[in-house]
Order: C-alpha cells, then sequence, then structure tokens
C-alpha cells in the first residue's frame, strides 16, 4: 500500500468513525480495537486532523482561536502516546469529539442567525 492509498484508506477511516460516533454507536470503539498498527492509528488520526482543522477555520476568530488550542493539546497528546497504541486509541477518540464539537458550533451558529 502506497503512502497515498495509506492516506486515502485514513480519510475514509476518518469519515466512517465520525459517523458512527456522531450516532454514538458503539462500532465506532469498535473500528479503533480492529486497528492495531500504529500507522493505521497515524493515517486515522490524519484524516481527523484534516477534517478538525478544515472544519475549525469556518468558525469565527475567538472559536477559530480555540480550536487551535485544542489542536496543539491533542497533538501533545499524540506525541505522548507516539508509541503506545492504546494512548493512541484515546487521542483518535478526543480528536473525534472534537470534529463533533467544531460541528455543534457551526449547527448553534446556524440556528441562531436562523
Amino acid at each position: 500500500m502506497t503512502s497515498d492509498d495509506s492516506a486515502a484508506e485514513g480519510r475514509r477511516r476518518a469519515d466512517e468513525f465520525l459517523t458512527l460516533l456522531a450516532a454514538e454507536d458503539p462500532a465506532a470503539d469498535a473500528l479503533l480495537e480492529e486497528l492495531t498498527e500504529i500507522r493505521e492509528l497515524v493515517f486515522l488520526g490524519a484524516g481527523l486532523t484534516a477534517v478538525a482543522r478544515a472544519e475549525g477555520r469556518a468558525l469565527p476568530t475567538a472559536q477559530r482561536a480555540q480550536a487551535s488550542t485544542r489542536q496543539v493539546n491533542l497533538g501533545q497528546l499524540r506525541d505522548r502516546n507516539r508509541a503506545d497504541v492504546a494512548g493512541l486509541r484515546t487521542w483518535l477518540r478526543r480528536s473525534g469529539e472534537e470534529v463533533l464539537f467544531i460541528r455543534s458550533l457551526h449547527a448553534a451558529a446556524a440556528r441562531a442567525t436562523g
């Protein structure tokens, strides 16, 4: 599998994971448990990070700054667990929750503006 294939698979898994997480489906945790290679976990994380950063850029300035700080904190969590599969799964779970939080901020803003 090439790096491009791995990145595409990571993005596909990120989309799947976010769908399951948003539905509060236990299969979200099962998806993480299926991934046993650090490389697989990291590519999933890259997909989640790309989504969080892209969606975070559309937030108002103050919320965008807060989202950026949370991304830095998530990066530090990832770095602390670089060689620990269980720790990386925690990072992925929190990264997914961050994307859902950003989406909830967008939804609240949309409701407020009518």
